[in-house]
This record gives structure tokens, C-alpha cells and sequence, in this order.
């Protein structure tokens, strides 16, 4: 087998090309009704007032491009910056054969090119260089083989690769019986908590405030169109605010009217001390995620989710980020490093520096919400599963939106009103 062919064919690229100077017109469009708006006379003359409520990297996004884009922006963390599903994340940053229909996989390939850019002007560190997949089953692998051919399809430099090719990229992966592995060149995995840091320094470049330990409380419309937020730090008065809550079921009830149809699943996610390299690219075996970040560490995550046992039920009845004792943790850990050790057998030298319990907001089709509640017009949700992969185009995609009034067509499909279908791709 050979492995992905770089080339673009002409048809690729003048969809690409399309596809870009789309989101280009829009962003553009956007960019100067801001400007226009800005210039024009108001009784107070004053720039846009927007909160964002939640800092992790979704929430830092939209400050980042709000502020960037000229807003006097609040981002209100009711604990401290990427301290939950940001920090609890695996952070594999894809345009993946899960990233189904269509229009969602081209919304998740924005994102990729999002994070180059993010790279470039913000200095945040990713390490790109591809997936690879497979799966025990040759039924499940059958199946792998035609969703990767759909990929190519729709522009993804993906393809089935055999072994000969998988020893050059990852001389030391064992892939076992796997005859062919998925491919994706395009993806990367970036560090969630230093990029969400480093998005919420940049928007205090652009003049944003950022309050942690500061939880909102109630949200209460005024008479002159704004809304008064009464916080734990006191009240603000806003023109618009974005909830960027991740996996708090409550806060787009409480905070924005609407009852949205969310499970939210937990997952474990291991954080090894610093190693020589042994991961050149993101592993995606049966049973756990590997991949090692340019400072070493191994990030490992569970594929399966937590056991399914009454105890381990209880234990996360109250949905905590830490198990209740180091024991308990360490436990965790070695069976998901044990694991691992199946494909990577130097990674039983690894020693444990981090054991965290992820939260993942999950809207039950698999897909974000995107876009203002129908119940609190000043209201917009930015509730979303792909969150890392997302990020910087729903960051610049939901400012623009906020800023101008000027609907993106490329979220009509995330809006918080749409009929909801119980989906199960993750």
C-alpha cells in the first residue's frame, strides 16, 4: 500500500478555494459593519458591551476575536481558566470520518486551518504530523476503509496505509494484526490549557477583563435592551452574552431559558512526566487515545469511557474532576496505561504526573449549539462537542455574528432551535 498522495487535484482545490473565500467574504463583511458600527454616533458612544460566560478554550476563543474585533468584552469563569473540560480534554485537534455530515466535517476542517493561523499570530504551540486509526474487528475495519474513502471525497488527504509505511512513521508503535491503519495527515494536538491561557492574555491585549471565581447567577433583561448579570463579583450590564458553559446543563436553562437536550459523558485522561520522544503522531488504538506533546509528556485517554460498574457510578454522581483519593487515581491510571503498553511498549517506564476526569459537553446529536435562544434574544449559546478542534472558527465565526447581526450560512445547521435527534457517533 502507499501511503496519501500531497498533490491537490484542481477540483480540490477550487472547492477549497470556494469554501475559503466564502468564509473570507463573510468575515470581511462582518469586520466592516463592525467598523461602520463603531464610527456611527450612538447616545453613548460607546463600544459594544459582551460577556462571555466560561473560560475554557471555546469561551477564550470568542473573547479573543470579540476583543479583537472591537468589543468591550467581560469573560466571567465561575472557578479559574481551563479548569474543567478544557483541562479534562485529549485535545486531538481533526477532521476525522467521525465528523459526520458533510457540512460538519467542513465546519471541523475550518477549524484546523483556525488553529494555523492561531499558531502563527498567537504563538501557541501545535504539534501537527497526523492520525492513525484502526480498529480490532475486520468488519469495524471494512467499514474504517470505505468512511476513509468517503473522507477523500470531501477533500481530506486521508487513506488506508500498510505496514510498511507504519514502521517509517512510528518505528516505536506495535499495530499488532492491523493489516491496513487510517491515515490523517491534516491533524494535530495542541496543549488545551496553555492555548487556553494564551487566548485569554491576548484578548486582555485587546482591552477584555477577565473575573475568575466569578459565577453568574441570574441574567435579568432591562427596559433599555440590555441585560443586567448579577454575579458572585457583583452585576454587569451587557448588551449581549455568549455562554460558553461546556458541560453545565444548567446554565443554558437558568441563564438563557432553553432546556437543551445534553448527555455528558466522562472520560479520564492521563498526563505522563516528561519522556524521550516515542510518539511522532496522535495513536488512535482500540481502547485508548496516545500522543506525546513537544515537552514530552504522553497524554493518554480512555476510548470506552468510564467502567460500567455501580461503584464507579457512584463515584461520579456528582460529576468530580478528581477521583476521591490518590489510590483511586493511581489505579486509573495503570489500567489505562496497561492499555497502552499493548502498542507502546516503552510507555510502561512512564511515570504519572497528572490523573483528571473529563466532562465532555455533548448536545445529543454529536453536534454544537451555535446561535442566540429563541427564549432571551441577548442570549447566544456556544454549547459544543469538538470543542478544541472548533475553537478558532467558532471563535471568529460567533464575534462576527454577535457584532454584526449577520448570520454565518455555515452555522445554519447549530442553531440552538433545530429539531434535536439522539445521535451516538462518539
Amino acid at each position: 500500500m502507499t501511503g496519501p498522495k500531497t498533490g491537490k487535484s484542481p477540483l480540490r482545490m477550487t472547492r477549497e478555494s470556494a469554501h475559503a473565500t466564502s468564509r473570507r467574504v463573510f468575515l470581511k463583511l462582518a469586520a466592516a459593519t463592525a467598523s461602520l458600527a463603531a464610527c456611527t454616533p450612538t447616545p453613548s458612544d460607546r463600544k459594544k458591551r459582551v460577556a462571555v460566560i466560561g473560560g475554557g478554550i471555546v469561551g477564550t476563543s470568542i473573547a479573543y476575536h470579540l476583543a479583537l474585533q472591537g468589543a468591550q468584552v467581560s469573560l466571567l469563569e465561575r472557578g479559574k481558566l481551563a479548569e474543567r473540560a478544557s483541562r479534562g480534554t485529549f485535545a486531538w485537534i481533526n477532521a476525522t470520518w467521525a465528523k459526520q455530515p458533510k457540512h460538519y466535517h467542513e465546519l471541523n476542517q475550518d477549524g484546523l486551518r483556525g488553529w494555523k493561523r492561531l499558531q502563527e499570530d498567537l504563538k501557541i504551540p501545535v504539534r501537527w504530523g497526523g492520525s492513525l486509526e484502526w480498529f480490532p474487528s475486520s468488519e469495524r475495519q471494512s467499514r474504517l476503509a470505505e468512511q476513509i474513502a468517503e473522507q477523500v471525497e470531501w477533500g481530506e488527504p486521508a487513506a488506508m496505509i500498510g505496514a510498511s509505511a507504519l514502521a517509517d512513521l512510528e518505528p516505536d508503535v506495535d499495530f499488532g494484526d492491523a493489516e491496513t491503519v487510517a491515515y490523517s495527515p491534516n491533524d494535530g494536538a495542541v496543549d488545551p490549557v496553555l492555548a487556553t491561557h494564551a487566548l485569554a492574555r491576548a484578548s486582555t491585549d485587546y482591552g477584555a477583563k477577565i473575573r475568575e471565581d466569578c459565577e453568574v447567577t441570574s441574567a435579568t433583561a432591562t427596559d433599555n435592551g440590555a441585560t443586567i448579570l448579577e454575579t458572585t463579583k457583583g452585576a454587569l450590564e451587557v448588551d449581549d452574552y455568549v455562554l460558553a458553559t461546556g458541560a453545565d446543563t444548567k446554565a443554558p436553562l437558568e441563564l438563557a431559558g432553553l432546556d437543551l437536550p445534553q448527555r455528558s459523558t466522562p472520560g479520564v485522561i492521563v498526563i505522563t512526566k516528561p519522556m524521550p520522544r516515542l510518539l511522532n503522531r496522535i495513536i488512535v488504538a482500540p481502547g485508548v487515545h496516545i500522543h506525546q506533546r513537544d515537552d514530552g509528556r504522553i497524554i493518554l485517554g480512555e476510548q470506552d469511557g468510564a467502567p460500567d460498574t455501580v461503584a464507579h457510578a457512584e463515584r461520579l454522581r456528582g460529576r468530580p474532576n478528581r477521583f476521591p483519593s490518590a489510590a483511586f487515581a493511581e489505579q486509573h491510571a495503570s489500567r489505562i496505561l496497561g492499555i497502552a503498553h499493548q502498542f507502546v511498549p516503552s510507555i510502561l517506564s512512564a511515570e504519572i504526573e497528572d490523573v483528571f476526569i473529563g466532562w465532555r459537553p455533548l448536545p445529543i446529536d454529536g453536534h454544537p449549539v451555535l446561535g442566540r435562544s429563541p427564549n432571551a434574544p441577548n442570549a447566544y449559546l456556544a454549547i459544543m462537542h469538538s470543542g478544541v478542534s472548533l475553537a478558532p472558527i467558532v471563535g471568529e465565526l460567533v464575534a462576527a455574528e454577535i457584532l454584526t447581526g449577520t448570520n454565518a450560512t455555515n452555522l445554519g445547521a447549530y442553531r440552538p432551535d433545530r429539531q434535536f435527534e439522539s445521535v451516538r457517533r462518539y
